[in-house]
Parts: C-alpha cells; sequence; structure tokens
C-alpha cells in the first residue's frame, strides 16, 4: 500500500498536477499585492465592485490572498511537489542509474534488431575491433565472444542533481518564507535602534534583539544639484554599547551581518536647529510637502510670543541651506548653515536633521536557494555530456554490432561507423 502510494506521488503527471496547481497560485500572488495594509485592499478591492466580478477585499483576507506564498495551503503544495520529486528520485532515477551501471550483454543477433544503429561486419578480427573502439574512450566488458562498450556515464547523473537541486530551491524557499522577516526603519542620524517595525514575517519567524547606531547620513550630488547618491554609516553594538561592526551602504550596495541584511531604501529631514537673536537654540519640525519631482519640507519659525509673524523655511536638500519666506510668502532669501538672516530679527541656522530610511531584512533560505540554482547549472553542463553504448556479438566470421546514444545522433553514427575503417 505505502509503496502504491509512493508510486503515484512520483508519477510525472502528478507532478505536473501539482506544479500547475503552485502556478497559478503564483498568479494569484502577481495579481494580488502582497503584504499590504487593509485600507489599500478595500481601496483597490471594493465590496460593491469586485475586480472580475468576484475579487473583493473581504475574499482576499478570507483565503490569504495578501500573503499567498505564506499560507499554509500554498506551503502544502510545496511539500508535497517537492516529496514528489524526492520518491522519483529514490524509486526511479537511482535505480535507474544503477541499471546502467551494469553489464548488459546481447547474447543472440535477434536482440540487435531492437537497436536503431546496427550492423553486420564480415571477417574482421574482434581484437582488433575493441582496441580501435577502446581508443575511443569506452568502458569495455568482455564474456568470450559478448561484448558491451560505454561511455559518458556521467550523464545519465544529470536527472538526479536537477531533482536535487529543485529540492534545494524548495527548501529554502520554503525555509525564508516561515523563518523571514522584512522590516522598515526610518532612523535620524547619530540615533540608536532596535529592529521593531516588522513590514512582513514567517510563521515561525524569530526577530533578533540586535542595536544599531546611524552614525552618519550623507547625500552626493551631480552638478545640476541633482541627487546622485545617498550613504548611510551604521554600526552594530553590543549589550555594553560598544561598537562591534561598522559599514557604510547605499543604494544598490547593501551591508550583511549575522544574516541580516540592511538596504539603504530612503531619506528624509525631520527638523532645523535655528539660533534666534537671544542666542537660544531651539528645534523646529520640518513637515514633508510631496510633489511629482521633488522632495520639499517647510517649517515655521515664529517671531514673538504670539506665533502670528515669523519665517517659513523651505529645504529641498541636503547640501546645507534652505529658502527663507515672510508670513505674506515673499521670498527674502537663501540662509545657510552657519549663517544669519538679518531681517526684522536675527536668526542663525545651524543644522539641518536627517533620516535614513533603512530596509532590513533576513532571509534563510538564500544560501540554499543559491546552491539549488548552483546545481541546477552544473546539471545542465552535465547533461550536455551523451551517454552511448555499443554492443558486440561474434558467431563464426560474423560480428554483429549495434549501439545506442541519448543524444548527438548524427555525431554518434559517424563515430560507429568508424570502428571498423
Amino acid at each position: 500500500m505505502k509503496q502504491s502510494l509512493l508510486k503515484s506521488i512520483a508519477d510525472l503527471r502528478f507532478a505536473i498536477i501539482i506544479l500547475l496547481i503552485i502556478a497559478s497560485c503564483s498568479i494569484i500572488g502577481t495579481i494580488v499585492e502582497q503584504d499590504q495594509s487593509i485600507e489599500i485592499y478595500k481601496l483597490n478591492y471594493p465590496l460593491d465592485k469586485p475586480v472580475f466580478g468576484f475579487l473583493s477585499w473581504n475574499l482576499i483576507l478570507k483565503f490569504g490572498f495578501d500573503h499567498v506564498y505564506k499560507t499554509w495551503w500554498f506551503i502544502t503544495f510545496i511539500i508535497i511537489f517537492g516529496i514528489s520529486l524526492l520518491s522519483c528520485t529514490i524509486l526511479q532515477q537511482i535505480p535507474s542509474l544503477k541499471i546502467a551501471r551494469r553489464c548488459q550483454f546481447f547474447r543472440t543477433p535477434q536482440s540487435f534488431s531492437r537497436l536503431k544503429i546496427g550492423k553486420k561486419i564480415l571477417n574482421l578480427n574482434l581484437s582488433q575491433l575493441v582496441f580501435t573502439i577502446k581508443q575511443n574512450q569506452y568502458s569495455i566488458f568482455q564474456q568470450k565472444n559478448i561484448i558491451y562498450c560505454y561511455k559518458g556515464l556521467i550523464g545519465r547523473i544529470a536527472p538526479l542533481i536537477v531533482h536535487f537541486s529543485m529540492i534545494l530551491i524548495l527548501l529554502g524557499s520554503l525555509l525564508g518564507s516561515v523563518t523571514g522577516f522584512k522590516a522598515q526603519e526610518i532612523i535620524p542620524k547619530t540615533e540608536i535602534f532596535h529592529i521593531q517595525n516588522i513590514v512582513t514575517n514567517g510563521q515561525l519567524t524569530l526577530v533578533p534583539r540586535i542595536c544599531t547606531r546611524v552614525n552618519d547620513f550623507w547625500m552626493t550630488y551631480y552638478s545640476k544639484k541633482t541627487i546622485n547618491q545617498f550613504y548611510s554609516n551604521i554600526s552594530m553594538l553590543d549589550n555594553t554599547g560598544n561598537e562591534i561592526w561598522q559599514e557604510t551602504i547605499f543604494v544598490n550596495s547593501p551591508a550583511r551581518y549575522n544574516n541580516i541584511t540592511y538596504y539603504q531604501t530612503d531619506w528624509s529631514l525631520i527638523s532645523l536647529r535655528i539660533k534666534d537673536d537671544s542666542s537660544l537654540i531651539k528645534q523646529y519640525p520640518l513637515v514633508s510637502v510631496f510633489t511629482d519631482r521633488d522632495k520639499i519640507w517647510l517649517s515655521w519659525v515664529p517671531i514673538g510670543s504670539d506665533l502670528k509673524d515669523g519665517f517659513t523655511l523651505l529645504v529641498n536638500n541636503l547640501q546645507g541651506y534652505c529658502s527663507v519666506y515672510n508670513k505674506f510668502g515673499i521670498f527674502i532669501g537663501n540662509l545657510e548653515l552657519n549663517e544669519t538672516l538679518q531681517s526684522n530679527t536675527f536668526i542663525t541656522l545651524l543644522d539641518l536633521i536627517s533620516s535614513t530610511g533603512l530596509q532590513i531584512k533576513s532571509d534563510p533560505g538564500i544560501p540554499i536557494i543559491y546552491s539549488g540554482f548552483a546545481f541546477l547549472m552544473i546539471s545542465t553542463l552535465i547533461s550536455y555530456l551523451t551517454y552511448s553504448q555499443v554492443w558486440l556479438l561474434k558467431e563464426n566470421n560474423v560480428i554483429y554490432m549495434g549501439g545506442n546514444t541519448t543524444r548527438a545522433v548524427f555525431e554518434f553514427e559517424l563515430e560507429f561507423f568508424s570502428f571498423n575503417k
């Protein structure tokens, strides 16, 4: 009973059905935005106007279409497909490899009729023919007048490596799905933070309790004042606050520490420091105003206790200056760092306080997935190696010779018919 069940699972048709189901589920995960807030699903998939006539937000949340790749049913199909591959490897591929290693002698001339390539040779020395075949890198096995030859056996292990690599890829994907996490943090420069803002995580995820400090954040610009790149210098701290690791990251150049990857994803301005005419240093928050092209931050710096008179400061970069407007919106001028604006009152711009956007990601399955793809590429190369077989049978003065190959039939035919020249 168990063996028949394993044979059913190892059947190619069963594997194709499971693979089609996985592909269909992946299509759902591609169409429906993953790991978004409920409000976004309510906005894009309303109850009164369902997408495709049936897909509404309550259906998405009920069946887990908002996180397809972490649902129990998707993981179940992945496990079933992995079991199917493993069963096929044990029940079919390994026995097939063992059979290929055996000596398969043809003892009667009738056996050669099953081969597509064959011929009869009259009045030729068998030892001379065997020597010619040996020179073509064949392994030869002989029982008196019966001979079996083969070469390229390593090409027969390519299907085994393919199955092994696919199992590794599935295992890595499954491990990353249930134990990985992704977080997004906006951290002011010089601040220390812990991983808290988790965006996605698996069922078995354990978020590490690590302490990270943003040492510095800066940006570089092109000559036309457009942003070239932005950088963050971050450090890992131990329980006593001592630095144990430091790295500078920028866009498309993440840093890794203990299987945790830090990506530079965003930046922002949060406040500015101003010194007034009484030499008091005050910090004013910046409010973000997004446009189609640029990021702009505004702040109101009041003059006097009634807060009705003052300046509007506009910042759109980290180059160390801001634009100043009076309460009527009239442009007064640009104020650079450590520069004093002389108007009804004196204000000095001391600092622009920035924050960096970091994406923190952990996926323990990535090394396993990469290993799986490496084995898959190796199997592709090995599959190009031809597995060829040659049989010989001598009866009286007649030598029956036949051959078979897995690929490159034309090249094999040229080699085959050159043996007795």
